[in-house]
Order: C-alpha cells, then structure tokens, then sequence
C-alpha cells in the first residue's frame, strides 16, 4: 500500500461507507499521521474543472475519483491547505478537503437523500424551539431568532410554527415544500450540485439549522452571525455558568468547520442568489 492510499483512508472513510458530510468533517483521526510526501500542491485545468496537483499527479479521493472541483477559486483554496500542511499531513486541519471529498464520493451519489435531510432538518429546526423560561433568555430568544423565521417567511416562502418548550411541533406541510423548493436549487445546479448540497448540509448540522444554512447562502446572514445565532443558548449558559477549556476547543474545531462550508459554497457558487 502506497503512502497515499494510507492517507485517502485517513482523510475519510472508504467506498459504502456513511456518507454524512458533517460526521465526515467531525471524525477525529488519532492515528499515527503520514508524512508530506509531496513538495508542492498545485491545480490544473481539466474538464469539467480544476484538478488538485501534487507535484504534477493527479490528487485522489479515498474512492479513487480525481479530486476535481468546477472552479477555480475553489480549486486553489484545496491547494492552499494541502501547501499549509508541514512535516506531516494532519486531516484535521483539512476540513475543505474532507468536505470535498464526502462531496465527490458520497453526496455526488446520494443527492437526493441529503437534500431531503436538510429539509427534514427544518422540520425540527433549531431557531423554532424556544425556552419556557426564565424570562430573559425568553426574550433573548425572540429577538435574535424571530428575524430568521421572517426570512423563511419573507424570503422562502415557507411559514414556520414556533414554540416554547420540546415536545415536537408538526410543522406545515407547505413549509417543508418551500424549504425542499430552495434546496432544489443547489441540488439541481450541474456539476456544481454535489459540493453546494454537502456544504449546506455542514452548515445545517453544525448550527442544528436549515433556516440559518438557507439565510448564509442567501447572503441574508454571514456565516458569522449565523453562527452566533445558532449559540444563543450556549452562550447565554456560558455567561450564566462558565464554561471549560474543552468545551472551547470543541467548538472552535466545529467554527472552523462551519466557515470551511461556507468558504467553499460561495467559491463553488460564484453568485449571489
């Protein structure tokens, strides 16, 4: 076995294996890692787009696919994190690379099922379920998530219930039909299609919102203020209790996933919608 087959198997999981774009990018790899074996990454125009170079070969997905992205800037942002790796390659300082691959290997034969799971995920969304109390956190919530349902409502279409409490809320059939209407979008864009749909579902696991994914690719919201917005609780509870240097570093790993996803969308998108 060559010393790039051991790292495609480190970068992610093989052939038939889950396909979830966020496990992929959360899977922490506690191996022995493998050595640069390369001087220089590089791209190179090929059909259909940009192939990652290393030293002039064609780079490799764990399936064995040409690791190809439909645009440049896309394309050389891959590079760039394959350049800043040093001694040796550490997969968790590559989340465009993780989220490429899940993207060419997984998403790219499964559109459909991860289309329809961003859509379920609004469906339960973050945003929709608010505290009883106490009462600050109550307003709290109102005034930093009610805008992002009038976004659904104003920008989508899709008119959402909210509540106060856990207990399930079945959510308007018309509504989950707007949402799957504005992913559709992004499933239905060519070669493009794969990589848009597995950096929205990143996005909408990671802030545990389709509403805010849809917003950040909208350009309603930057992927910072998303962000925040999915952590109103958290950081509520952080102002309240503390928190611990663990619980820091955890989310500063999914941060940087999150703006991965999002870096990627637009150089992958090229236009505001």
């Amino acid at each position: 076995m060559t010393m790039r087959d051991d790292l495609s198997k480190d970068l992610l999981p093989g052939r038939g294996e889950g396909i979830d774009p966020v496990e992929l990018a959360r899977r922490d790899l506690i191996k022995a890692l493998p050595k640069r074996f390369y001087k220089q990454a590089h791209i190179g125009s090929v059909e259909g787009g940009f192939a990652l170079l290393l030293d002039g070969r064609s780079a490799k997905t764990p399936a064995r696919h040409a690791l190809c992205l439909p645009t440049e800037a896309a394309a050389l942002s891959l590079a760039e994190e394959w350049n800043a790796q040093e001694e040796v390659i550490n997969p968790l300082s590559m989340p465009l690379t993780r989220i490429v691959n899940s993207a060419i290997d997984g998403v790219a034969n499964t559109m459909d099922d991860v289309a329809a799971e961003i859509v379920k995920y609004a469906g339960t969304d973050h945003v929709l379920y608010r505290a009883t109390d106490p009462t600050n956190l109550v307003d709290l919530q109102k005034k930093q998530w009610d805008p992002v349902v009038d976004f659904a409502r104003d920008s989508l279409g899709a008119e959402f219930r909210v509540t106060q409490g856990i207990v399930h809320v079945q959510q308007p059939q018309e509504a989950l039909e707007k949402i799957a209407k504005a992913v559709d979008i992004y499933a239905n864009s060519g070669a493009k299609a794969p990589f848009l749909l597995a950096t929205l579902h990143v996005m909408t696991t990671l802030s545990g919102s389709a509403l805010l994914a849809l917003a950040v690719a909208r350009r309603h919201y930057t992927v910072e203020q998303a962000w925040e917005l999915a952590h109103v609780d958290e950081d509520y509870q952080i102002r309240g209790w503390g928190t611990d240097e663990e619980a820091l570093a955890r989310r500063a790993r999914r941060w940087r996933e999150m703006d991965s996803a999002a870096k990627l969308f637009f150089e992958i998108n090229g236009v505001d919608e």
